[in-house]
């Protein structure tokens, strides 16, 4: 079966065609604008760039949100493109891009099945524990208010493939993996399940990220709220101008290390901010495994970005994690970086979400596109 993967992103969209044995037959990215802007544009370029690949038996779609029903990958009818549009308060920055894409797969490749394929999935199989807030009952099942975690695709992917390459070590059944780039989350995972993740409710939640501030006290919205910030104006600043953007005037980690270097004290103090918060975060990943054996870094800052994993993972040393300098230095794909006689394994993944979704497509089409 050859299968389209397409996959939106806050400014972009991946295109891969794989065949039956995960082979990349043909890959595009293009810029995908919100469809209450330019929406009408970027359906032109999605739609040219489908008909320039090979037709596909199957497409899968990923989807930020699935919600608290949709957690397992499922070929989209109207009953299911309904409840996608629901969802769309819970992911605003996302959930329109998937379903902008849905109507124009549709359009391009009519008779093709679509599995709309969720980053919420992942998380579903968490414990009680750790997606309930401790909010009053009402408001907890009338409004669906749990943790549903997100970047699910990254981490189950991130996930197997770290198994894959310790050759499924026995020892290694506690894995944290820190999914960084414009957007950032971590995961606590025991023998393959969840047991825990950064992101939320919403995906604000968590680590400081390119736009997003991350956790904050929750009094800080209504503060502003109560003393006349437009809701939608504080809705807006939390999404797309806190994080780094606010802290270092640019959310691209590669010109805050420039600024840094140039002596910027904005962007050292950025830097500082970014991973005081993510070596809290893995350590409470940590501390809900009950110890770490694997250590995984994904994502596009993740596998880039090797001054980023020194300092990060100097700052878990007590967690028993080291690097290689010379391996870290060098890493190029999926690469062992564990210095000698570190009791915690750390490695570097290729984030590859189109396999995951491919994936899922084969699982909710029973392996065929008939």
């Amino acid at each position: 079966m050859r299968i389209l993967t397409v996959n939106p992103g806050s400014s972009s969209l991946k295109l891969s065609l794989l065949d039956a044995d995960d082979t990349v037959l043909a890959e595009t990215g293009l810029p995908m604008d919100a469809p209450d802007s330019a929406g009408e544009h970027a359906g032109e370029r999605l739609a040219a760039a489908v008909a320039r690949l090979p037709r596909p038996d199957a497409v899968g779609l990923r989807f930020v949100h699935g919600g608290p029903h949709l957690v397992h990958p499922v070929t989209v009818d109207d009953e299911v493109a309904k409840e996608l549009h629901t969802l769309i308060d819970l992911a605003p920055l996302h959930q329109p891009l998937s379903l902008h894409a849905l109507g124009e797969i549709g359009r391009a490749l009519p008779g093709v099945p679509v599995v709309a394929c969720f980053d919420t999935a992942f998380h579903a199989a968490l414990p009680e524990a750790a997606t309930t807030y401790a909010l009053p009952a009402p408001w907890r099942e009338r409004y669906g208010l749990r943790r549903y975690g997100f970047h699910g695709l990254s981490h189950a992917y991130a996930t197997r493939r770290a198994a894959h390459l310790l050759d499924h070590d026995p020892a290694a059944r506690r894995v944290v993996v820190c999914h960084l780039g414009s957007g950032a989350s971590l995961a606590a995972v025991h023998d393959g399940k969840p047991v825990d993740t950064t992101m939320g409710f919403t995906p604000l939640e968590g680590l400081v990220m390119a736009t997003r501030a991350g956790s904050i006290d929750p009094g800080i919205p209504l503060w502003l709220i109560k003393h006349g910030v437009p809701p939608e104006e504080v809705a807006d600043a939390l999404d797309h101008r806190s994080g780094l953007q606010a802290l270092a005037g640019t959310g691209d980690m590669r010109r805050i290390r420039e600024s840094a270097a140039a002596g910027d004290p904005r962007a050292a103090t950025a830097l500082d901010v970014y991973h005081h918060r993510l070596r809290a975060c893995a350590a409470a990943m940590t501390a809900a495994l009950g110890g770490l054996d694997v250590l995984v870094f994904t994502g596009g800052v993740g596998e880039h970005d090797p001054r980023l994993r020194a300092r990060a993972t100097a700052g878990l040393a007590h967690l028993g994690a080291a690097l290689d300098p010379e391996r870290n230095a060098h890493a190029s794909g999926d690469t062992d970086l564990t210095a000698a006689g570190a009791r915690t394994r750390t490695l570097v993944i290729t984030s590859r979400e189109d396999l995951e979704i491919a994936a899922g497509v084969r699982q909710a089409l029973g392996h065929s596109a008939a």
